[in-house]
């Protein structure tokens, strides 16, 4: 079996004071300087699903990250109670303290910002970027290896996740946001190279988890947590047995918090909604008789499914911990191939019965289906704009080129640096870009809004 007191480590990319003194711990740190970065309070302006802002409140991709985040506490502490308790014999006394108290700090943390590469506009921002370059194949692709090029055509925002988080940009003093590697590798999903990709595969290899960039901080992050390796060409490595946890709060909330934002813009009614999460809730086992009880306390419309949405992700937490009690050797040996989510989901037929609803009339919706196509040509455009550019020689660059050139932000110019560098420079920029921002510079790229901007 892994070894338990090697799967964490308080080592950081980059940065590594001896002796700091901080009333804090390591990983609780980690979960600090999330909070504080730029990347992180960008994602206040990058759509969840329903187009910002509006009239009614809905989530944002902060909002969510927030959520994940306290859902992912309580998974790691649940959980970390557990392997303390369970493998006792098998831990030293510092792994222990960790899985009792520091556990819940690493999946939080990692919680916080497992959306932290999503471009603006999410999916569609992914799929603009993709597209650009499959576009563009006959005139752009002899410039890259065939391992470049894959991270183009599928750009992923996990794999942008740990970029944002480990690259160092020019003029900037450290790499990233020089995090542990415990946090690093619970947020990696897909822990393999683009070229490791196979869709419909199993489940570490559905998409991707590093750009060729990041190769070296990757495999550090794998070696100092004991990472599975499963290929050395192209590398692949297994899932770490954090990152079910993280993975299972993200799929918790949104699926839930989804058809309660849905409910509260009408786009669901509330007889159908409130329906579906009570169905859910009797699938779990909760107390029906109590639960009526309770509900007929409550006169609001929305605070009821409020209400129905509170103990409805309680209920998928407690599930979710005794299922990785239940399959946490498969889980450490990289032998499970589901997520929890999916896993409850075989049990719960009420599961399957949102995912429908919210597939049919949430992410369908009119209203999403036009930022998503709005997004998708904001994206594309940007991106026409300033890759030509910082790929033309200088020879053969025009002066219209060099003016979109003056576009992009010093940090994210490698003008001495291969083209692979440039172009992953570009995406940093665009990439990290907020709806709004991304939508206004387009605005004032084609002309439609001229003026000073500050």
């Amino acid at each position: 079996m892994t070894d338990l007191n090697r799967i964490y480590s308080a080592h950081r990319l980059g940065y590594n004071k001896k002796g700091e003194q901080d009333p804090r711990s390591v990983f609780q740190r980690d979960f600090d300087r999330i909070i504080f970065s730029s990347p992180f309070r960008r994602l206040q302006n990058k759509t969840q699903v329903f187009p910002l802002p509006g009239s009614v409140f809905v989530h944002n991709r902060l909002t969510h990250s927030l959520e994940v985040a306290s859902v992912g506490r309580s998974l790691g502490t649940l959980a970390g109670g557990h392997i303390a308790e369970q493998y006792a014999a098998d831990l030293s006394p510092e792994s222990i303290e960790f899985y009792k108290y520091s556990l819940s700090s690493v999946i939080a943390a990692a919680s916080l910002c497992h959306d932290i590469g999503n471009p603006a506009f999410g999916h569609s921002g992914e799929d603009a970027i993709a597209s650009y370059f499959a576009a563009h194949e006959s005139t752009l692709k002899s410039q890259f290896s065939d391992a470049e090029w894959n991270d183009f055509i599928h750009f992923e925002g996990n794999a942008n996740a740990i970029r944002v988080m480990t690259h160092q940009q020019n003029g900037k003093t450290s790499s990233g946001f020089d995090l542990t590697v415990s946090t690093l590798a619970a947020i990696a999903k897909y822990p393999c190279e683009s070229g490791g990709k196979i869709k419909g595969g199993p489940i570490h290899r559905k998409k991707f988890g590093f750009f060729q960039g990041e190769t070296s901080n990757f495999r550090e992050i794998a070696e100092k947590t004991s990472m599975i390796r499963e290929s050395e060409y192209p590398l692949i490595y297994k899932r770490h047995p954090f990152v079910w946890l993280v993975e299972a709060a993200d799929d918790i909330c949104y699926n839930i918090i989804d058809l309660e934002d849905a409910h509260r813009l009408h786009i669901v009614e509330h007889n159908e909604c409130r329906a579906l999460l009570v169905s859910l809730l009797d699938n779990l086992g909760s107390d029906m008789e109590k639960l009526d009880r309770n509900l007929s306390n409550i006169d609001n419309r929305n605070e009821k499914i409020s209400f129905l949405r509170a103990i409805t992700i309680n209920a998928l937490v407690m599930r979710a911990t005794e299922i990785y009690k239940r399959d946490f050797e498969k889980i450490l040996s990289g032998d499970y191939n589901k997520s929890l989510f999916d896993t409850i989901g075989d049990e719960c037929p009420a599961i399957g019965q949102i995912i429908n609803v919210s597939v049919r009339y949430i992410y369908n919706h009119r209203s999403v289906v036009e930022i998503e196509n709005a997004g998708y040509n904001v994206m594309s455009e940007l991106l026409s704009q300033m890759i030509p550019p910082v790929l033309a020689s200088k020879t053969a660059i025009t002066n219209a080129q060099k003016k979109a050139a003056k576009l992009i932000p010093e940090q994210f110019r490698y003008e001495n640096g291969s083209n692979y560098q440039k172009v992953m420079g570009v995406l940093d920029f665009v990439s990290g870009m907020t709806d709004n921002y991304a939508t206004d510079l387009y605005k004032k790229i084609k002309g439609i809004d001229i003026g000073m901007s500050i």
